[in-house]
């Protein structure tokens, strides 16, 4: 009998093997890194290999299986996982002509045509898809059509990274709608692709493939992807999702009004809400979630984790050296002088990412305002504190956006997950800023977890992948709020809100950086 899952996850910066037995248990796992393609030439380009892309989850596939004394016959289903926006063209034939990764930036003067030639058209679209322009495939399209006219005459179907990976091991081209909807052409409420969008883009209805849900089985393994990856042949494999939207499946969000903090690189803020919604302001994104009849608000704080990282390799030389030595970590060495200073951090204001304007995407230039040149207050452990707090004020200002246009949330406990939950005094920051408890999984892998739920709803283990997620999921801990720290961060967060607009007035006029701006993003109002 097949008793496990096999779930691959192309991540932004490698690609992965999970393997889980039949109650969610993580019992197997191969990663190598790899690398996106810049096209000579191309400013922001990032091209997806999905040649090398594909021998490299193959191999993944295989090591994964040897870890853990498995075969492929042992593989009961297969579903997949990706970083979202990614897309991949095919011809007539089924086979990839072009594909491009989530951090392609290429596209931004076609987003700026776009929002020149029809100034309300980005607006419309964002009412149907709840995308913007800066991250969606129209611009990206229209890239390939204005700068490769032949090869793009040549496209004949679209999907999105995870898909890709069905259609490698299938040969079935579908687009399930978690990441399908991040690309701007999918209306939210039908889950499926936008006839009305898809006309004003200029595109062709064809090239738009069958929609199919997330836990649904999309086709069996080939005798072709078998050999490849030493997967039996006729295995099912199952439609997954989005990275964000099957982590929100791993980490139990399954519930109407429900929120997660997701902190890694980026810090995610997600809300599970109904469908019908959107955010007038645009600030934020709406998209599908893994779980049929809901959608999910979504905010974005930008380079949370490597903010951190500079940090600690800018200034915890010590710290890492010290690291070494004791067979620890040196961000928990920085959370001990960080736990010396008291909330607040001696009024130390950071400057990194703004709260999200999904309408209008940029942020200041990196600052650390307010310091003193008496190392009793600023110091290692005071800027480290800082940088924690900040970054859990600009998650809380993100949520009660998403709060304040769809009605739902605000008291019940915030899940965390990521490489943030695993501090000691992180999760105890977001907890008193935000006033809210909140709940830890055990899981690290929670995209995986996400997709071998879809992977167990398909060959018919739970009813839907919200049965198979309350199943799946276990809890670490819960941090209560310290509500005495209450006043002193609504006082930091609104020195913060202050402080922000006048560091972006500056990049307005051109005396400072912007730290990041979206492809057609404007600077100055």
């Amino acid at each position: 009998m097949s008793t496990h899952f096999l779930v691959l996850d192309a991540g932004t910066g490698s690609g992965r093997a999970v393997i889980f037995d039949r109650k969610g248990n993580q019992i197997g796992f191969a990663q190598e890194e790899w690398n996106h393609l810049p096209e000579p030439g191309v400013p922001g380009s990032m091209g997806f290999d999905f040649d090398g892309g594909w021998k490299l989850l193959a191999r993944c596939i295989r090591k994964a299986l040897d870890n853990c004394g498995l075969a492929g016959a042992d593989i009961a289903a297969v579903s997949s996982t990706s970083m979202r926006e990614g897309i991949v063209l095919y011809d007539a034939s089924g086979r990839e002509l072009w594909a491009c990764a989530n951090v392609d930036s290429r596209a931004s003067g076609e987003v700026v045509a776009l929002k020149t030639n029809s100034p309300d058209l980005e607006r419309e679209f964002y009412q149907t898809s709840g995308e913007t322009f800066a991250l969606g495939a129209l611009p990206r399209l229209n890239w390939l059509r204005n700068h490769h006219p032949r090869l793009f005459s040549k496209v004949r179907s679209m999907s999105m990274i995870n898909d890709w990976i069905g259609a490698r091991l299938t040969g079935q081209i579908t687009v399930e709608p978690t990441n399908g909807s991040t690309n701007g052409l999918m209306d939210l409420n039908q889950r499926d692709w936008s006839d009305e969008l898809i006309e004003k883009a200029g595109l062709d209805r064809e090239i738009f493939p069958r929609v199919v849900e997330p836990g649904a089985v999309v086709g069996k393994v080939t005798a072709d992807a078998a050999e490849a990856t030493g997967l039996v042949k006729s295995t099912p494999f199952v439609a997954g999702g989005g990275d964000v939207q099957l982590g929100a499946v791993g980490l139990g969000m399954l519930e109407m009004g429900e929120a997660a903090i997701l902190g890694g690189t980026f810090w995610q803020q997600i809300v599970n809400i109904p469908q019908g919604l959107v955010d007038d302001t645009m600030r934020l994104r709406v998209n599908a979630a893994a779980i049929t009849g809901m959608n999910q608000a979504e905010a974005i704080t930008f380079f949370v984790g490597l903010a951190a990282r500079w940090f600690r390799d800018v200034f915890g030389a010590e710290e890492k050296r010290l690291a070494a030595e004791q067979q620890r970590d040196a961000y928990d060495l920085l959370e001990d002088l960080a736990m010396q200073v008291a909330p607040g951090s001696n009024g130390i204001i950071p400057i990194f990412s703004d709260a999200m304007d999904f309408g209008n995407w940029y942020h200041a230039a990196p600052s650390f305002l307010n310091l003193s040149i008496d190392p009793e207050i600023a110091n290692k452990g005071s800027m480290f504190r800082a940088l924690q707090e900040n970054a859990a004020i600009v998650a809380t200002e993100n949520l009660e956006r998403v709060e304040a246009f769809a009605g739902v949330g605000a008291d019940g406990p915030l899940i965390m997950a990521g490489g943030a939950s695993k501090g000691r005094l992180w999760p105890q920051i977001v907890a008193d800023v935000t006033g809210r408890t909140l709940r830890i999984p055990k899981v690290r892998e929670a995209t995986a977890l996400g997709g071998a739920a879809a992977a167990a709803t398909g060959i018919g283990q739970f009813a839907n992948i919200a049965e198979a997620g309350r199943a799946f999921v276990k809890w670490e801990r819960e941090v209560t709020p310290d509500l005495n720290n209450r006043t002193i961060y609504d006082e930091a967060r609104s020195r913060w809100r202050i402080a922000y607009a006048a560091q972006k007035q500056l990049v307005d006029k051109g005396i400072t950086t912007t730290m990041w701006c979206a492809p057609g993003g404007t600077v100055a109002q």
